[in-house]
């Protein structure tokens, strides 16, 4: 078990790594101590603008220093493997950014890793840490609109974006299916876990990423999800659940939603809405407390972003680029 204020390392410092990093900063018993990128001019900038005392430029000074608790780490895809595992090796508790990995291949290395260590380690899927899609899994669990038929859920980007920008890079795990495609499936998988069949279809780029792909997974009791990610359409990022007895509806953001609407057959609309003790509509905060509080409690797996549910999402993902053609460079 950690102490009470628990001290965070940063593996990246990209945008997201920016955005997590502020939030921690807001958070009173999270404390900030070292830095890493593999440019330590880029470290050394971005410990200066959020007041970092150590900045490295290379990874494993990160890994080795005995003051982290955890590591965030928010490399592209393509070096979540290398990065969270040089941590994992080191003996530091991991909190690595979606997608998990560039394959289930090699997340199931990072969760044999870090089982066979004893150390915490979860995927920053930070949408199943959201106090509002906690209380949305909470009804359907409850049965709120019955048994589940159909789940419908799109996140697209228009663009458009340039052969040269990494989301139409091969080599930096590019395309829409593992930045954000991940999303409409993990939200799909929460509600129903593992789909018993997958079906999908994409448009390439000339680079050999995905543009935009349609998803149809299916499930043994009968229930279906269409899922749809796209880096070259704007999408209104919506989700809904419909069961036997009622329907679920949220609206633009459905990854981090200000609400939803409750639909229950002969019962007037029921709006669920963010609490302001939530903070911010884009705020990190809820998965990194999460991770706090499991590693105060000495656990090493959270049960709201469960290693088996990352591991399921990543082999779905992993269906949906076979059928459609994506590989990425040195992948085997």
């Amino acid at each position: 078990m950690v102490a009470e204020r628990v001290r965070w390392g940063i593996l990246a410092t990209g945008g997201i790594a920016a955005s997590f990093t502020a939030d921690l900063l807001d958070l009173p018993d999270a404390e900030v101590v070292a830095v890493a990128s593999r440019s330590e001019e880029s470290a050394k900038g971005f410990a200066e603008r959020f007041g970092i005392g150590r900045a490295y430029g290379d990874w494993a000074s990160l890994a080795a220093d005995e003051d982290v608790d955890v590591v965030y780490v928010a490399t592209p895809h393509m070096a979540h493997r290398a990065a969270a595992g040089m941590c994992l090796e080191a003996g530091r508790a991991v909190l690595c950014e979606k997608a998990f990995t560039l394959n289930s291949r090699e997340a199931e290395e990072l969760v044999t890793l870090a089982r066979s260590r004893g150390l915490f380690l979860m995927e920053a899927m930070w949408m199943y840490c959201n106090p509002l899609i906690r209380r949305l899994k909470a009804l359907v669990d409850d049965g709120a609109i019955g048994e589940v038929r159909t789940v419908q859920a799109d996140f697209g980007l228009a663009g458009p974006f340039p052969p040269a920008h990494r989301l139409r890079d091969p080599a930096q795990g590019g395309g829409a299916l593992l930045d954000l495609g991940v999303y409409p499936v993990s939200f799909a998988q929460l509600l129903l876990g593992e789909p018993s069949g997958v079906t999908a279809r994409a448009a390439l780029s000339e680079e050999g990423v995905d543009l935009q792909t349609g998803m149809l997974l299916s499930w043994e009791s009968g229930a279906h999800a269409v899922l749809h990610c796209a880096i070259n359409a704007g999408t209104g990022v919506t989700a809904s659940v419909t069961g036997a007895t009622g329907r679920i509806d949220v609206p633009g953001g459905f990854f981090h939603p200000e609400r939803f609407v409750l639909h229950r057959d002969g019962r007037a609309p029921e709006e669920f809405t963010t609490a302001p003790e939530d903070g911010p509509r884009g705020s990190m905060r809820h998965e990194a407390l999460e991770v706090m509080g499991r590693l105060r409690a000495g656990d090493t797996e959270s049960p709201l972003v469960p290693l088996d549910g990352s591991l399921a999402v990543m082999r779905t993902l992993d269906s949906v680029r076979e059928q459609v053609g994506v590989r990425y460079p040195g992948e085997r």
